[in-house]
């Protein structure tokens, strides 16, 4: 087997590295595009899928009828809805139970919902404080939709041309 001479020198003269090392070199000396982040926010899209909200209608009324698509539609089982029938006929929720732990933000359920209740926010900055609170509940879902309202309202009137 005969090596050919060209193949021998790039192999013992390092060219590739050399040349990764030039290009490294070039980017060393150019201006940074550092964020420093909790002082500074990159800017996000009214499509940005972060913490959950259930919404209510302008006289007060939590807007979810508990049809459980949300529920059929989540791919990682995440939702929990139990619900029970008013005096009125209406269907209304008595738990609403998302597990972020299991939560992939697809989107699913938003889009899923016929009453526009359950939207994804532009919240991506929470924490958890024990295993227990990756669990949020109705009252605690319904409190970021009261909250957020008016952000949630922003961001659905900016995406509403492309719905």
């Amino acid at each position: 087997m005969q090596f050919p001479l060209r193949n021998v020198f790039q192999t013992w003269s390092l060219t590739e590295l050399l040349r990764g090392l030039v290009l490294t070199g070039g980017y060393f000396f150019r201006r940074k595009f550092t964020i420093q982040y909790p002082e500074e926010k990159t800017p996000k899209s009214p499509r940005f899928r972060g913490l959950h909200a259930l919404r209510r209608y302008s006289n007060g009324e939590e807007r979810c009828i508990a049809c459980k698509l949300c529920e059929a539609v989540c791919p990682a089982l995440a939702i929990t809805i139990e619900s029970e029938e008013r005096r009125d006929g209406t269907r209304r929720t008595i738990r609403y139970d998302i597990d972020l732990f299991k939560c992939i933000y697809c989107g699913f359920c938003e889009e899923a919902c016929p009453v526009d209740s359950i939207v994804l926010t532009g919240i991506d900055e929470y924490h958890f404080e024990t295993g227990e609170s990756g669990v949020v509940s109705k009252l605690d879902l319904l409190s970021l939709g009261d909250r957020y309202e008016s952000d949630i309202a922003e961001a659905r009137t900016q995406d509403a041309p492309y719905r």
